[in-house]
């Protein structure tokens, strides 16, 4: 790993990869096209170019599909550089008070019940839109990227972390709620 002297995060592959996806994008429609289709199983062959040349081991369903994933949303999302939202907090802002709790709490806990990284990319897929559309959070999608790679190893800690994220934020948005 190598420290980042600007703000002193850890980069790594899912940092340089991030920035790889984003830059492609920006500079070539053809590939975001190909890169936007990278998380239906129908269409993603057409962005294993684009991931091949960042060494991705198209062979290994666990890195390819995470990577694909992450991919796709970047490219749907149109963004300029990495967030720093974490997933649980995104889906938390999804909804309004009134509905936050029901709605938000089914979908953290169907991300929470998964039990592999492609059921995992898969549940992603339709939440990470909602995100795109529903909210104004950028996600930071290279500390996503490295939990869905880590999630085959250590899924526990990897969902701890997201409910954490979620449920630390809901907290916080019901104190506000009272203070006011």
């Amino acid at each position: 790993m190598v420290m980042n002297s600007e703000n002193d995060k850890k980069t790594g592959r899912p940092e340089a990869f991030v920035q790889y996806v984003i830059g492609l994008c920006q500079k070539d429609k053809g590939a975001a096209a190909a890169l936007r289709r990278a998380d239906n199983p129908a269409t993603e062959y057409q962005s294993w170019e684009y991931l091949a040349r960042f060494s991705i081991n198209l062979e290994n369903r666990f890195e390819r599909i995470p990577y694909a994933t992450i991919a796709a949303a970047i490219a749907r999302a149109k963004i300029d550089s990495n967030g720093t939202s974490g997933i649980g907090k995104a889906i938390a802002f999804c909804y309004d008070e009134k509905c936050k709790s029901e709605q938000a709490k089914a979908r953290i806990r169907r991300l929470l019940a998964c039990n592999s990284v492609p059921e995992a990319c898969r549940i992603l897929r339709p939440i990470l839109s909602l995100i795109e559309t529903k909210t104004q959070i950028s996600i930071d999608y290279a500390r996503l990227l490295r939990q869905l790679v880590s999630f085959g190893y250590d899924s526990n800690r990897v969902k701890s972390a997201w409910a954490l994220d979620f449920y630390r934020q809901s907290s916080e948005n019901v104190k506000e709620g009272e203070a006011a």
